[in-house]
């Protein structure tokens, strides 16, 4: 009985050792390009920011409106800010309380906010930078909550956010300043 092969069962099925290593090599390729991806910062940051800078501009034309007075939006590359007076700096005592009592408190916003933490003002992440179109260091919203500069109205502002390949908008509109 030993020199005697056993014929091969019809019903048994399996893979080879050549689909095996192609199958892992596929896999591998695949959890390479997703995981660059995945670890990806960029992405959530520029998301992160965004969203930031919305419920900061939202939160600015509320302020004007509830207090009846003018709120500017200091944008100036690296932070969004918001303060009662239209000089760029935003001295301590003329600066917009944020809403929570304090800002993200993150790195990057203390160091672009003169380290203060109960600014309504966030700083944009490491990797992350904007433009504003029209290209305007600074805006605002008066008591009815409308946006403009100086004396005269805000044509629609875009704000383009970008992390490497990613970017999103943040856009103020002209009459109303809403907000999305």
């Amino acid at each position: 009985m030993s020199g005697k092969v056993r014929p091969r069962r019809s019903g048994q099925h399996g893979f080879t050792l050549v689909e095996l290593i192609t199958v892992m090599v596929i896999v591998g390729i695949l959890g390479a390009a997703a995981a660059a991806r995945w670890f990806d910062r960029g992405v959530y940051d520029a998301a992160a920011f965004t969203e930031q800078a919305r419920a900061l501009i939202r939160y600015g034309q509320k302020v004007a409106v509830a207090q009846n007075r003018r709120v500017f939006v200091r944008l100036d590359g690296a932070s969004v800010a918001l303060c009662f007076t239209e000089t760029g700096a935003c001295p301590a005592d003329e600066r917009v309380l944020a809403a929570s009592g304090s800002n993200s408190g993150e790195k990057t916003t203390l160091n672009r906010c003169e380290q203060s933490g109960n600014w309504a003002c966030e700083g944009a992440p490491s990797g992350v930078s904007y433009v504003t179109s029209p290209a305007t260091a600074m805006f605002s919203f008066d008591a009815l909550g409308r946006p403009g500069v100086g004396a005269a109205g805000l044509p629609k502002m875009t704000m383009s956010v970008k992390a490497g390949a990613n970017s999103a908008t943040v856009v103020v509109e002209a009459e109303t300043g809403y907000v999305h």
